[in-house]
């Protein structure tokens, strides 16, 4: 199955946007092919405002989140691989969803993202569990 997160991420961006509200996205900044304003990043992350009104040309793609932004005054383009999107959230009622780390994804899905062999089917265990 494809990954999850990119499919999540628009819902979510959508319904935070209907509910007029802004939303804002947290950057794991230190994954390879972040490009963000560096002067911004604080302890290896970074929170963009991708509200309708502080971004241009917005494109979540299943591999990627791509945008123009102005930073302290000066454009930006954004780009950010989606396996750096760690959260997006409403900024005033902070609703909204945290994604898995890493190592929470099943085999089958790290060897979608990194480009591994193939994945062992004893890696591939069931991750559901009884709450």
């Amino acid at each position: 199955m494809k990954p999850q997160r990119p499919y999540l991420l628009r819902a979510l961006y959508e319904w935070i946007v209907d509910c007029d509200q802004i939303p804002y996205v947290l950057v794991d900044a230190t994954v390879a092919g972040v490009q963000v304003p560096q002067e911004h990043i604080k302890d290896g992350q970074i929170v963009l405002n991708m509200g309708p009104n502080a971004v241009q040309d917005l494109v979540i793609d299943d591999q990627y989140v791509m945008c123009g932004g102005r930073f302290g005054g000066k454009h930006f383009e954004l780009y950010v691989p989606m396996l750096a999107v760690l959260a997006i959230y409403a900024k005033d009622t902070r609703k909204g969803m945290v994604f898995p780390d890493e190592e929470n994804l099943t085999a089958a899905e790290r060897h979608t993202h990194e480009g591994d062999s193939a994945p062992n089917p004893r890696d591939d265990k069931p991750s559901l569990r009884l709450v």
